[in-house]
């Protein structure tokens, strides 16, 4: 053991040890607090800084500071003991701080109050509650019940208001007026009253418990936190650093006086803080550190100087020793380990110091005895430590038996007793009714005695009921405030998506733009320029959104039913399109998610039982969404058609039993549909598989039509979205059957032809100026527009709109083909009129649809601005046209068998003149 006045050696090293702390907690200090700070350059007025006022009317308007000691349940396992500790409330942070003693300047550890939960049961010892945060739970200790409630509901109150503080200030900061209109943050619920107010325990809580002497509990050797020795230690060395306290220096951090002293405290301050030589330097900063605390938020109270006046010099002694004896106990600590690393100094020393590589050796050698032996001996403790578990197991369940049979024996003697007690006042009733009296007097006492104990465990288990109530109310308080900040937050993320989309969406125009001008540029500007154009059609895949501090989601390769976001495209600037017009489209869907797509999300959500109706109907019109749009479609298609159990698989199995003659050509069509849709790329997909079958047994249901060129096209939207192979079948039969004109998919197409002379009547009459310009110019628009008609919009349209128009189509029928093929020029009439040749405006009608990224604008050109549209006007200029086709086929049909007479008289005379394909030349 290294005593302090026996070794020089060892008292040089103390003291080396004690000047490097004193170095780092000047060090430490001159970071928290600047060391010029004089108390003439403390501010005499604030109004940030929690204060008390003498004034009696400002004191009101004052929040009170929350501080006060309490026991903390430390450690776990064997060393689990309760700890006290001085807490104070942390209003900047939301944080419960707490030190070893009201006078330590660094805390010990603090307990985030935003993200914690209280408890409190009616079971534990008295005073006893719990903090539950995320990553540990704390459990503390009131001196008793009134201090526990007080400290609940004070922290409540200020959980409550951070939180509600800064969600306002988020959401003033993630929200600005020209993204979105915020409604002011409000709190529908008001101010609970599930607990009553609590009267503050001034004698615990408070200022008052801040200015007290520290309790004995504190600086005992106990109560030393093992977890935070260097804490400990700064907070050590700086109490042993400072002189001797006196009423205005020896002021805790915790104390908030008015914050304009009068002069003659200031005077006195200056007095009490003479000049010091530079080797008290620590001790005058020190000085500094605890002044600085102290009138950095006040200046001295006068019921502070009042209980420093009253206290008695003997509580004063009685402190200043329990505190020496700490110091004391924990210098002791520290000698302890000095000697153990003086011991591994000198092994070192020796180890250096050696004269040869077998000292050493021998050295190492002997060390490595020593650990053995260790080792040996912790083998056999933990072999002992067993064996005592083991012992303790044994004794514990004998003593398990033992309580067991003691509760048997006394649940026996208190059936005795009773039965002893009913004979005694049975014998005491019929002998001396005076003692039977004072016996009832005495039961009755007791039974008073039982119900008060019951009222008191009523009473805590209403007052913990009430807590209960209070903590759930502000926790679901707490929660959808959050909830209204992360739908903020999501607003905002989804408004700069889309505004970063619409910013690469542009610089993708300028780029094909740019390529448009490549012939008139020169060949320097065209390789940059078209380096430009591939770096932006490959960005997707290169970007690597690990090196990224902030990224956007980015463009998926495909949607929910499988399309390609992106198509594949040979052509460059069909691929510039693609991707364009995939940004402006997750820009719009961004943009219209909370305003439109949600409120008509959750109307669909609202239906159960599907009916015909103008609300079903324009809900139709906006589009199905995807959860829903099976549903609806089936039920479209059952309303039409008449479904047959097992109607289908009889197809299917006259499908694999005869071959249809028109099965060569499903062979050659159907590797040809959808080719930029996933489930039909690969040859053997599923749905390669199932549209198959469903083309063939269609083929058989429908001999006179058999198969048409479009089908295939028409079956595959039907299976990615109904998913089942027979549902799929109805709705195709449904679509040929019901939906478009008879003889729609004829041979002659008749009412493919009749469809497309009706439309050109239509666009006369809605689009006239581009009806003159197409005029002008030779347009003929059934070029564009006929396999629009035959196959829906399938391939024309980006999957997004189509399903939207298949929506429509499947409820209204035709009539939605003509509105959106009308809808389409209407969207790019602009545009169009710009192109003043034949060949540039055939050019761009070939991929216009590419450029329509607002479905919503769209659609509504579709059913508003279109109007009037009668379905009653379609069918009589159907009529009309339908005579006119017929008129045109018979005479086509005339001129045709005209053509075959006469080339059969010529036939026979034109024969032998033939040259036979055997003959030999030679």
């Amino acid at each position: 053991m290294i005593k302090m006045s026996g070794n020089d050696q060892s008292n040089d090293i103390a003291g080396d040890e004690l000047s490097e702390v004193r170095d780092q907690e000047i060090h430490l200090n001159e970071h928290i607090i600047p060391s010029q700070v004089k108390c003439e350059d403390i501010p005499d007025t604030t109004s940030e800084v929690l204060s008390i006022s003498p004034n009696k009317d400002d004191e009101k308007l004052k929040p009170k500071l929350l501080c006060g000691y309490l026991y903390k349940l430390g450690m776990k396992g064997p060393l689990k003991a309760w700890k006290y500790r001085f807490f104070s409330y942390d209003a900047k942070k939301c944080h419960l701080l707490y030190y070893r003693m009201a006078s330590d300047v660094g805390p010990l550890g603090s307990i985030d109050l935003c993200t914690a939960t209280f408890n409190l049961s009616v079971e534990a010892e008295e005073g006893v509650f719990e903090i539950k945060t995320p990553e540990k739970s704390f459990v503390l200790k009131a001196a008793n019940n009134h201090a526990k409630m007080y400290w609940l509901q004070q922290l409540q109150l200020k959980r409550r208001g951070f939180c509600k503080n800064e969600l306002k200030i988020n959401l003033q900061n993630v929200l600005s007026p020209e993204i979105f209109e915020v409604k002011p943050v409000s709190n529908n619920m008001g101010e609970d009253d599930f607990l009553p107010p609590v009267q503050t325990p001034t004698e615990l809580v408070g200022l008052t418990a801040a200015s007290m002497p520290a309790p004995q509990e504190s600086t005992s050797i106990q109560n030393i936190s093992l977890k935070h020795p260097w804490k400990e230690i700064q907070n050590t060395v700086r109490s042993l650093c400072v002189t001797k306290p006196s009423p205005l220096t020896s002021r805790s951090v915790f104390h908030f006086d008015d914050l304009e002293p009068a002069a003659e405290v200031r005077e006195a301050v200056a007095k009490q803080v003479p000049k010091m030589s530079p080797s008290l330097n620590f001790n005058r900063k020190a000085r500094k550190q605890n002044w600085s605390s102290t009138s950095s938020h006040d200046s001295l109270l006068p019921e502070t100087i009042h209980f420093e006046k009253i206290s008695s010099p003997q509580q004063q002694i009685k402190a200043l020793t329990e505190e020496l004896k700490s110091q004391k106990d924990l210098v002791k600590l520290l000698h302890r380990a000095l000697e153990s690393a003086h011991q591994e100094k000198r092994a070192c020393n020796d180890y250096l110091n050696a004269a040869d590589e077998k000292d050493r050796l021998e050295m190492i050698r002997h060390k490595i005895r020593q650990i053995e032996d260790l080792k040996q001996r912790v083998e056999a403790l933990e072999q002992e430590k067993k064996d005592l578990e083991q012992c303790a197991s044994f004794k514990d369940f004998h003593i398990d038996e033992l309580k067991e049979h003691i509760q048997l024996l006394m649940e026996k003697n208190n059936a005795k007793q009773q039965v002893i007690l009913k004979q005694n006042e049975q014998l005491l009733s019929h002998n001396d009714p005076d003692v039977a009296n004072s016996i009832l007097n005495e039961t009755l006492q007791q039974h008073y005695r039982k119900i008060e104990s019951l009222m008191d465990d009523i009473n805590a288990y209403k007052t913990q009921n009430q807590f209960l109530n209070s903590e759930i109310h502000q926790v679901t308080d707490l929660w959808r405030n959050t909830a209204k900040k992360e739908s903020a937050l999501l607003m905002k993320c989804s408004y700069l998506e889309a505004r970063n989309c619409q910013i690469e969406s542009k610089y993708l125009i300028v780029l094909r733009k740019l390529q448009e001008a490549l012939p008139y540029l020169d060949a320097e500007y065209c390789e940059v320029i078209k380096n430009l154009i591939e770096d932006a059609l490959q960005s997707d895949m290169k970007r690597d959104h690990n090196q990224l501090s902030v990224h956007f989601r980015p463009l998926g390769e495909y949607d929910d039913y499988g399309f390609a976001i992106i198509p594949e495209y040979e052509v460059e600037h069909l691929k510039l399109l693609a991707k364009i017009q995939a940004l402006e489209i997750r820009s719009n869907k961004l943009l219209t998610h909370e305003v439109v797509d949600k409120p008509l999300r959750m109307k669909w959500n609202s239906i159960e039982e599907l009916n015909h109706s103008m609300e079903l109907k324009n809900l139709v019109r906006c589009g199905i969404p995807p959860e829903h749009r099976k549903r609806v479609w089936k039920w479209l298609t059952a309303q039409r058609i008449q479904i047959r159990s097992h109607h289908y698989a009889d197809l299917k199995a006259k499908c694999e039993s005869s071959q249809h003659p028109a099965s060569q050509q499903i062979e050659l069509d159907i590797h040809r549909t959808l080719t930029n849709n996933k489930h039909f790329s690969c040859p053997t997909s599923e749905f390669i598989q199932k549209l198959r079958r469903v083309l063939l047994a269609y083929s058989w249901q429908n001999p006179t039509i058999g198969y048409c060129q479009g089908l295939n096209r028409l079956a595959a939207i039907a299976l990615l979205v109904l998913e089942d192979e027979e549902s799929a079948f109805y709705c195709l039969a449904d679509i040929i059957e019901n939906i478009m004109p008879p003889e729609y998919y004829s041979n002659n197409l008749t009412g493919s032809q009749v469809d497309q002379r009706v439309f050109k009547d239509c666009f006369l009459e809605k689009l006239p100026r581009l009806n003159a310009h197409f005029q002008q110019y030779k347009i003929d628009l059934s070029l564009i527009t006929y396999n629009w008609f035959l196959v829906v919009f399938v391939d024309s349209l980006v999957s997004d709109i189509l399903l939207r128009v298949w929506d429509a189509f499947l409820y209204e029928g035709t009539k939605v083909i003509f509105r959106y093929a009308l809808a389409i020029f209407k969207y790019n009439e602009e545009e169009i009129l710009k192109l003043n040749d034949e060949t540039e405006i055939y050019q761009y009608l070939s991929f216009f649809t590419k450029t329509i990224c607002d479905g919503r604008k769209l659609m509504n050109i579709a059913f508003n601005e279109m109007n009037p549209f009668p379905m009653k006007h379609i069918r009589n200029r159907r009529a009309v046209h339908l005579m006119k086709v017929k008129a045109d086929l018979a005479e086509l049909e005339k001129i045709k068998q005209e053509y075959f007479r006469k080339k059969e008289e010529l036939g026979s005379a034109d024969n032998d003149l033939g040259v036979s394909e055997d003959e030999d030349d030679t």
